[in-house]
């Protein structure tokens, strides 16, 4: 059953919804004239073929002759999320027939929200900043989930129509604008999309149908049902959720958010029938389709193919990675940052992926996670920074305020020379200072309360002081957007010119190039914070030295051969740093300095 209104042309639309124990639904059309029709059941599901309904016309399904709720899989809210759903024509004038997409171990991805990442806020606002971008070597935008959601400011994680555009974003056709723009400039689309809740306001599902489930808790609530009676329809409307942006909209990739709150105790998993699906389409349109999960178990049966027993997602998140990062940088041990601290700690996110495999975590007082060196370095995304590890501080603190200049370069040394999938978040590129905030616009009053009073209790856990930003004022979503200015000039244009270094050694360097593990040689020195790496390929070797230290430190290392030259050194004055102490060319067992928060890279032909 294709759900929702799908307009036919020439004023024809077939509308079809869930409801299996509804004893009567009608079409309540309430624009531009009223109507109602009643709908015929088919099985659980209600439907109707209406003429004289052209795109624009709005409507509310009637429930049992007393309640008129919005469509559940409405296509668009042109007003609030109680207000009527309103009939799309999806056709578009798409320029990407050309489009193969972008090789999913070559990307360079680069986080934004709509919100905040322009002045206007807006999805066409967008596409005039794609070409500042594409300059700086991003091949891929994932941009933070748009489904409609409550008010006109959201992180995105409370949407409750997961097929219709955020209305303060733009309309349907100005989101397939900002892809065709992407795809014009070489760059993919990643749509986040939340498969494992809905938001608390305006989420009227549970009139209609079982979509959710009691033997299961999340963090938000009752759980979505995609194992118990009736799950099947659940299923599907998330299936063909995941197929709508990826058809209609021609989205490249979806970033499944949560995944470790999908419960699913079955003998075939919803996230391994999504990726069939998922692969299919990909058959039918010619090109490679991605799926990205966002996950703290730690399991590569996630990115495992079906027939290794794994779900056959392409890709997973790596925390372990950042979490080493962030505490070696900022000497952070609350929360869950207790668990890590160490180079060693890095060293082996580097080398493995994961750091807990199957290792006891003291945060979590238990045994977590599981070996995943048998995949690629490619079906791994790591950052420094992303939404979730700025927006869930107190005061929501980008790197850019919580380390000196010297360790941002680390940080994205760090990043972009590892073999996984880079991700940088808005502003990242030149050191923007703004911070990243948790915001909403609820409308009802307790529900603006224990947002506030949420808040608070997820900030116990790290030991916070003082008082979070109120999340439904205004103000709080205005600081957070870019100051794109500040990339012109000063240390943000010096950092923003280091970013663009560093990802043309990373697209150019052979050796990087190769994302395979077995030609990474990794060594950690606990006592002088350094950690140093080898690479090779055929046609040459790269050496990386990272030291963490907060003084400088001197180590021998031995280059066999004589052909080895200095690539880049971030201590250098043209980076704004202290000046270099390492040769151009080292001798095979010379003695180096490396100053404090630095790195360099050597490179042999």
């Amino acid at each position: 059953m294709k759900i929702g209104a799908y307009y036919l042309g020439d004023g024809i639309c077939e509308f079809t919804v869930w409801g299996p124990h509804l004893e009567t639904v009608a079409l309540e059309i309430v624009s531009p004239y009223r109507r109602l029709l009643p709908m015929q059941k088919q099985g659980g599901y209600w439907q109707v073929t209406a003429r004289d309904i052209q795109p624009g016309t709005c409507y509310f399904y009637q429930l049992n002759g007393n309640e008129s709720r919005p469509d559940p899989a409405s296509n668009f809210q042109p007003i609030d999320v109680h207000s009527p759903s309103e009939v799309i024509n999806h056709d578009f004038p798409w320029s990407d027939t050309n489009w193969s997409g972008i090789p999913l171990e070559t990307m360079i991805m680069y986080e934004l929200h709509v919100g905040t990442f322009t002045p206007e806020g807006t999805f066409a606002a967008i596409i005039p900043r794609l070409p500042d971008l594409r300059e700086l070597g991003i091949n891929a935008i994932q941009i933070m989930p748009v489904a409609q959601f409550p008010g006109d400011r959201n992180w995105g994680y409370d949407g409750v129509y997961p097929f219709a555009v955020q209305n303060s974003y733009g309309r349907p056709n100005q989101l397939k604008k900002l892809v065709d723009a992407c795809h014009q400039q070489g760059i993919a689309v990643i749509l986040d999309v939340v498969y494992n809740h809905f938001g608390p306001e305006g989420n009227y599902t549970s009139r209609f149908a079982p979509y959710f489930t009691e033997t299961y808790r999340t963090p938000w609530g009752s759980a979505m049902n995609f194992d118990d009676a009736y799950s099947y329809d659940v299923r599907q409307f998330f299936i063909q959720n995941a197929l709508y942006w990826l058809g209609e909209f021609h989205i490249d990739a979806l970033r499944l958010d949560a995944i470790h709150a999908i419960y699913d105790l079955g003998a075939k998993h919803f996230l391994e029938e999504l990726a069939e699906n998922v692969a299919t389409l990909s058959q039918q349109q010619g090109r490679k389709l991605y799926l990205i999960a966002e996950s703290d178990l730690n399991d590569p049966k996630v990115i495992r193919p079906s027939e290794l027993g794994g779900y056959g997602i392409d890709a997973q998140w790596s925390d372990d990675f950042h979490h080493s990062l962030y505490s070696l940088l900022t000497g952070d041990r609350t929360g869950y940052y207790e668990d890590f601290g160490k180079c060693e700690h890095l060293a082996k996110a580097y080398k493995d992926s994961f750091v807990y495999d199957w290792k006891y975590s003291h945060y979590r007082q238990r045994y977590h996670g599981n070996y995943a060196g048998d995949r690629s370095p490619s079906q791994f995304i790591v950052a420094s920074q992303n939404h979730d590890q700025i927006g869930n501080r107190v005061l929501g603190e980008r790197l850019s305020k919580l380390v000196d200049f010297e360790a941002l370069k680390l940080a994205a040394g760090v990043v972009l020379l590892s073999p996984y999938i880079p991700l940088l978040f808005m502003g990242e590129e030149y050191g923007e200072e703004s911070p990243f905030l948790y915001f909403v616009s609820h409308s009802d009053p307790d529900l603006i309360k224990a947002v506030r009073e949420g808040r608070k209790q997820e900030f116990f856990a790290f030991h916070s002081q003082g008082e979070p930003p109120d999340p439904e004022s205004p103000d709080t979503f205005k600081n957070c957007k870019l100051n794109w200015d500040k990339r012109q000039s000063g240390k943000h244009q010096i950092l923003l010119t280091f970013y663009k270094k560093l990802i043309q050694i990373r697209n150019q360097n052979p050796a990087l190039l190769k994302r395979e593990r077995e030609n990474l040689q990794i060594g950690c020195h606990e006592d002088k914070k350094l950690i140093t790496w080898f690479k090779s390929s055929q046609e040459n070797q790269i050496f990386c030295a990272m030291n963490f230290n907060t003084s400088d430190i001197k180590f021998n290392q031995e280059f066999i051969g004589n052909n080895w030259v200095k690539t880049l050194d971030s201590a250098e004055t043209k980076w704004l740093g202290s000046g270099s102490k390492l040769p151009d060319k080292p001798k095979p067992h010379q003695e180096l300095t490396l100053p404090k928060n630095s790195f360099t890279l050597y490179q042999n032909n």
